[in-house]
C-alpha cells in the first residue's frame, strides 16, 4: 500500500499596506479622496489583509478618507493610525468604525534620542503611555496594534519591557519599526528573534515588521524578520514612503513567491495585479516609477544585450526567474540597441512581416548597428526602414 503524506500548510505572512499612510507622507505624494478610495479599492481586490488609510487625527480630509475606505471595503481589515492621545485613539476609533473589520495602530517612540529629543519623557512616562494607549484603544475595539517608533535604536531592556505592557494591556499585534532606516538585516532579525524570546507573554501577539529604506535595507530587513518570526510585514506600493521610502510590497511579495524554497511562507496577494497596482499608485502621486525598479519597473522584463536575448530565445528561464504574466505584466520585451544580437535582430524582423535571406539579412544588421551607435533608441519604423532599403536594392 502506498502511504501518502501530506505536506505542512505554509505559514501565512499578513500583509499590511501602507501606501495610503505611510506612502503618502512622502513630499509631494498628497492625495485626494477619490484617488484614494480607487487605490483602497485595488488593494481590497488584491486580497491585501490590512489597508491602513490613513491617519484621522493629522487632519479632516485624512478623516473623511479613513472614513470612507472603512465603509468601501469588503474583504480587508482598514486600519487608522494614532499617537499615544486619547484624542488621536478616539478619532481613529470613530473614523474605522464602519469597517468589516477595524483596527487601530497606535505608537510611541521609544529609543533614548527620541525620548529625550522628541518626547522630552523619561523611560517611565513612556512605559506608563504604552498602557494607557493601548487600554485606551481596546476601549473601543478588540484589534488593536502597537508600533515601537524607532525601536531598532532602542535600548532593548526597555523596548522587552514596553512590549510585554502593550500584549498585557491588549494589544494582539506589534510593530518593532527601523523608522530611519539604520539596521542591517542581521541585526533586525536578532531584534525580532530577542523580542520573541525575551518578553514572557509574546506568543500571545503577531509580531510586525515595519522597515524604511534610508540605507536600501528596507525588503531586506522585512524579510530577515519574517524569518525571525514576525507574521506581519508592513509596505508600500513601489516602495513610496518619507524620505527613502518603505519596504516594496511587490518585492516582498514576489520574493517569497520565487524563493519559496528558502522562504517558506505565503501570502494572499493576488500577484497579476502588481504591476497595475503599481501603475495606479504612480498615477496618483506623480511619482514615476524607475526603468530598473525589481518586479514593476519598464525594463523588469526587457532584455537589450545580444548574449542575453539569445539565451532568451532559447529558453525564458536563462535569465527570467519569474514570469512576466505572473505580477501582470506585459510580455517580455526584446528592446533593440547597440548591444542587439543577430538573432533577436532577425526575429524582430520577422515580427515585422519582412521576408529575409541570410545575406540581405546580415546586411540589413550591419546598418542596424551603425544607426544604433548613433541613436539611443531604435524604434520598429527605423528597422522598418532599414529592410525596406535593403529589399529595394536588392
Amino acid at each position: 500500500m502506498t502511504s501518502i503524506t501530506s505536506t505542512p500548510e505554509k505559514e501565512q505572512i499578513i500583509v499590511l499596506d501602507t501606501t495610503l499612510r505611510d506612502g503618502e507622507q512622502a513630499p509631494g505624494a498628497t492625495m485626494n479622496l477619490e484617488e484614494k478610495l480607487q487605490i483602497a479599492e485595488m488593494l481590497d481586490e488584491m486580497r491585501v489583509d490590512v489597508i491602513e488609510g490613513g491617519y484621522p487625527a493629522a487632519s479632516e480630509g485624512d478623516y473623511a478618507a479613513v472614513h470612507a475606505i472603512a465603509k468601501q471595503t469588503k474583504n480587508a481589515a482598514v486600519c487608522g493610525l494614532s499617537r499615544a492621545t486619547h484624542n488621536d485613539i478616539d478619532r481613529c476609533a470613530e473614523a474605522v468604525r464602519p469597517a468589516r473589520r477595524g483596527r487601530i495602530s497606535t505608537f510611541i517612540s521609544t529609543s533614548p534620542i527620541h525620548m529625550k529629543w522628541k518626547l522630552q519623557m523619561e523611560e517611565e512616562q513612556v512605559y506608563e503611555l504604552v498602557i494607557a494607549q493601548v487600554t485606551r484603544a481596546r476601549t473601543h475595539i478588540d484589534d488593536v496594534e502597537w508600533c515601537s517608533e524607532d525601536a531598532t535604536r532602542s535600548d532593548y531592556e526597555f523596548l522587552c519591557r514596553c512590549i510585554e505592557a502593550a500584549i498585557k494591556a491588549g494589544a494582539s499585534t506589534i510593530n518593532l519599526a527601523d523608522t530611519v532606516g539604520y539596521c542591517m538585516p542581521e541585526e533586525y532579525a536578532a531584534m525580532v528573534r530577542m523580542a520573541r524570546e525575551r518578553v514572557p507573554n509574546s506568543d500571545k501577539a503577531t509580531f510586525s515588521v515595519h522597515c524604511h529604506n534610508d540605507l536600501g535595507m528596507a525588503v531586506s530587513n522585512s524579510l530577515a524578520g519574517i524569518c525571525a518570526g514576525a507574521r506581519q510585514v508592513e509596505c508600500t506600493i513601489n516602495g513610496i514612503g518619507e524620505r527613502a521610502g518603505n519596504a516594496s510590497l511587490e518585492e516582498v511579495v514576489m520574493a517569497i513567491n520565487v524563493r519559496n524554497d528558502v522562504l517558506p511562507y505565503r501570502t494572499n496577494i493576488e500577484t497579476q495585479m502588481l504591476a497595475r497596482a503599481s501603475k495606479l499608485v504612480s498615477e496618483a502621486t506623480s511619482f514615476p516609477v524607475q526603468y530598473n525598479k525589481a518586479i514593476v519597473g519598464r525594463n523588469a522584463f526587457a532584455h537589450e544585450a545580444g548574449i542575453h536575448q539569445d539565451g532568451m530565445l532559447k529558453n525564458a528561464q536563462t535569465y527570467e526567474i519569474m514570469n512576466p504574466e505572473s505580477v501582470g505584466a506585459e510580455r517580455t520585451s526584446f528592446v533593440m540597441g547597440k548591444h542587439s544580437g543577430r538573432r533577436a535582430f532577425a526575429r524582430k524582423v520577422e515580427e515585422l512581416g519582412y521576408p529575409h535571406s541570410e545575406p540581405a539579412l546580415e546586411y540589413a544588421f550591419l546598418q542596424f548597428k551603425a544607426l544604433a551607435d548613433r541613436k539611443k533608441h531604435i524604434s520598429d519604423d527605423d528597422i522598418r526602414s532599414l529592410v525596406a532599403a535593403e529589399l529595394a536594392r536588392r
